[in-house]
């Protein structure tokens, strides 16, 4: 009975090591992690090119310069009246700021983008709106930002339109690089003594930023600074929204109303 006993022992070894060995693999991709990716392209929001609203590109100066990313977007007026029509006059006050800027130096229009009171979104400083275009919004603080310029004039009292918040938000939320918080800080170097740091100051600030709180001045006015953080917040949810973990293209995010930030106080 032994030797049976052996042989019977030694087949269901046998049998044993041949179902480990032809066992199948498990596929790599059945134990893959997918890192949660931002995808901007899915952000990208409707823009007005300098060739709609007529920019003068005969009047610009200089080349484009670009930088390797996008740290943080500073927020402007213009202070412009704000009773224009959106369709009939803007471009004209485009054509008009961009003049100005060419006049006192700057080379071009300074802001990357501008954003009329209906919502509408133009170009600004010539290069490219896909690209990390060097502005001259925010002095000292031009490099590996963006400069948006609300039209118009938004000290304490005047009425916030939702649409220009709205699309504020929206380009703050593409043009940022995708390892920023929209609502979070990041750190920027001072290029120069002319804003509220001297040159080579490290300092943090919101990544979506008032003018103010780098340079002296006012802008981009009480009543639009108090609605930073409304602008932050919705920047961060798109960009929620644009997030996809996984090898398929990210949903198209909602552009759905968000609640309109609380009314400014009344001027004192």
């Amino acid at each position: 009975m032994r030797p049976h006993r052996a042989r019977l022992a030694a087949g269901a070894l046998s049998l044993a090591f041949l179902v480990t060995c032809s066992a199948p693999e498990r596929h790599p991709r059945a134990t893959r992690q997918y890192r949660a990716v931002l995808h901007p392209a899915v952000l990208r929001p409707v823009i007005v090119s300098r060739a709609v609203w007529r920019a003068d590109e005969g009047a610009v100066r200089e080349k484009p310069v670009y930088d390797s990313g996008v740290r943080a977007v500073f927020i402007h007026h213009t202070d412009n009246p704000n009773d224009y029509d959106c369709k009939r006059d803007v471009p004209a006050m485009l054509r008009a700021m961009e003049q100005e800027h060419i006049a006192q130096g700057w080379d071009d229009i300074g802001y990357n983008f501008v954003v009329d009171r209906c919502g509408g979104i133009y170009e600004g400083r010539a290069g490219g709106v896909d690209r990390a275009v060097q502005g001259a919004h925010t002095e000292g603080f031009n490099i590996g930002t963006v400069g948006i310029a609300a039209l118009g004039h938004f000290d304490a009292g005047q009425p916030l339109p939702q649409p220009m918040l709205q699309s504020i938000a929206e380009i703050a939320a593409w043009k940022l690089a995708p390892d920023v918080d929209a609502a979070g800080k990041v750190r920027l170097v001072s290029s120069n003594d002319l804003s509220r740091f001297r040159r080579g100051t490290a300092v943090k600030v919101n990544a979506i930023s008032g003018h103010r709180d780098v340079f002296q001045t006012d802008c981009p006015g009480a009543a639009l600074y108090a609605a930073l953080p409304w602008i932050r917040r919705t920047a961060e949810e798109l960009r929620r929204s644009a997030t996809w973990a996984g090898n398929r293209p990210p949903p198209v995010p909602v552009r759905t109303p968000h609640p309109a930030p609380p009314a400014p106080a009344p001027p004192r």
